[in-house]
């Protein structure tokens, strides 16, 4: 009876809010077309749902089909939010350089205010003084030059310990099957948490506790929600109550685990007292943060501690563990350039030490790979979501505020007009030029709010691909090739997690046999 009751309802509430919206539409159509001529081009929508109808996942293909239809520039109406969707690079160019004060703001979407902390992680954040001061913040104790610096150290050893296992649980007779994702979004967060906190919480050799548990599994839903469009978003706020309440039940118990595990985590720290030559030895962000907190308690709360914790864990995890893991596929696929790969390692570094941070720079080739992974496979296909502060033009075309807007990088990374053979993975077209000779590429974003761990995010995928590469053999698990399918989700992963065949290469295995 309830499950019937609550079908009635929601019916009952579709019919009124169906009605109200034909009315409204009825009597402001004439005012509508005299105050917003010059829009851009709208495929027909529908009354409340708007053109969400026209959606399909994977989402980024979705709309550059539609892109690929009306046009570089579309105006969408997701519910009864309006969405400016970019798939050219110099209209996008345009929104983040002369328009970048214009569309700096993000829309605020019902679904993730509990888990932003009602919209202030770095992330999500509407621009002002206090995003400022988080970006500050971030970049000074984290991503800063210094920072990286100090904590390549940590990469180093993190990369070390993922071919220690891989190299533990295979024989060097023969190949074992192997998967890597859960490998690779482990080394992720241990990177993140290590900046933050200072502590490994990924790998079997951690301990872990109860409350460690719970926090992993609330990250790693919460990377899975992530992806789920909630068309409650996009609906009135009458019928929203209506729908997702199991949405909304799981995303309250994904900021229940993550908050009280970082709340933990602050007063773990607040109660050990350190020297001051400690301090700085072993200074993390938490520890930054708490010290910022004792001279301005009322800018730097737990609240703001937390959400910007929270925000760079978020920006540091998926994106670049998914990256690597579309690297590896692409060289199964493509062996040709994985020996190519291969032997740029074995000349530059050598068979007696693990590569390093500083053999980056001399490894061209590596550097083209990732590259060409990050054209095919952006981390963030459709980038973070911007919203208009004030009315504005993009292309000749009248942009009203508060409209949202979403770049496809997906679809500018492979417009044929920029890149020839644009699915075809070919890491050669990267080199001898500079990434903007080449073609368009914003897999980090552009403008002022680009992501800031852009650095840190290229070390990390440079050091772990050719660690992978230098230490062992890679073969795919089947004559087929790897299944390439994109899932859906913000970071775009494989649909499937990648397994392979690996082994130790030779001339590795007495250094990997002393790791």
């Amino acid at each position: 009876m309830e499950h019937l009751s609550s079908i009635f309802f929601t019916f009952l509430a579709l019919c009124i809010f169906f009605t109200l919206h034909l009315s409204k539409l009825f009597f402001s159509t004439k005012n509508k077309k005299e105050k917003n001529h010059n829009l851009p081009p709208s495929p027909r929508s529908l009354p409340i749902i708007g053109h969400l109808h026209l959606l399909k996942k994977p989402l980024h293909q979705s709309l550059a089909r539609l892109s690929a239809r009306h046009g570089p520039l579309l105006l969408l109406h997701f519910g009864c939010r309006p969405a400016l969707v970019v798939s050219s690079y110099s209209l996008a160019e345009e929104c983040f350089t002369t328009k970048d004060l214009a569309f700096a703001n993000r829309p605020k979407l019902p679904s993730i205010q509990l888990t932003t902390y009602n919209h202030t992680s770095l992330a999500n954040a509407v621009y002002g003084p206090e995003w400022r001061s988080m970006r500050r913040i971030a970049t000074i104790e984290g991503l800063s030059a210094n920072r990286l610096a100090s904590f390549s150290s940590v990469r180093a050893e993190e990369a070390r310990a993922l071919a220690r296992n891989l190299f533990n649980e295979t024989t060097v007779d023969s190949f074992t099957k192997v998967e890597l994702k859960t490998r690779l979004f482990g080394l992720a967060m241990n990177l993140m948490m290590r900046i933050i906190d200072g502590k490994r919480y990924f790998g079997e050799d951690v301990e872990t506790n109860r409350k460690v548990k719970r926090f992993k599994e609330a990250v790693q839903a919460a990377f899975s929600l992530a992806g789920t469009t909630n068309l409650g978003d996009f609906l009135p706020a009458g019928i929203r109550c209506l729908v997702g309440r199991r949405l909304k039940t799981r995303q309250a118990w994904i900021h229940e685990c993550r908050d009280n595990f970082i709340q933990s985590i602050l007063d773990e720290r607040r109660m050990m007292k350190k020297d001051e030559v400690e301090e700085k030895k072993d200074r993390n962000l938490v520890d930054a943060l708490l010290s910022l907190q004792k001279e301005q308690p009322e800018q730097y709360t737990d609240r703001f501690i937390k959400a910007l914790s929270m925000s760079l864990l978020s920006a540091g995890t998926d994106t670049s563990s998914n990256t690597i893991e579309w690297a590896i596929s692409l060289l199964l696929n493509n062996p040709k350039q994985l020996v190519k790969a291969t032997e740029e390692i074995d000349e530059q570094v050598g068979h007696n030490r693990l590569l390093e941070e500083t053999d980056l720079i001399n490894l061209p080739y590596l550097n083209c790979i990732i590259n060409e992974t990050l054209r095919l496979y952006p981390a963030g296909p459709l980038l973070v979501p911007h919203e208009s502060r004030e009315d504005c033009t993009v292309g000749g075309f009248h942009i009203p505020r508060g409209t949202m807007l979403i770049v496809n990088a997906y679809a500018i990374q492979r417009d044929p007009k920029i890149w020839p053979e644009p699915t075809k993975f070919c890491p050669e077209r990267f080199q001898d030029v500079k990434v903007d000779e080449v073609g368009k590429m914003l897999p980090f974003g552009m403008g002022r709010r680009k992501c800031p761990g852009e650095v840190l995010a290229m070390r990390e995928i440079g050091l772990v691909i050719g660690t992978l590469v230098q230490c062992f053999e890679w073969r795919r698990v089947t004559e087929e090739e790897v299944d390439m399918k994109e899932g859906v989700g913000i970071t775009m992963p494989r649909v499937n997690s990648l397994e392979a065949l690996c082994r130790p290469r030779e001339p590795m295995i007495n250094l990997l046999a002393q790791l």
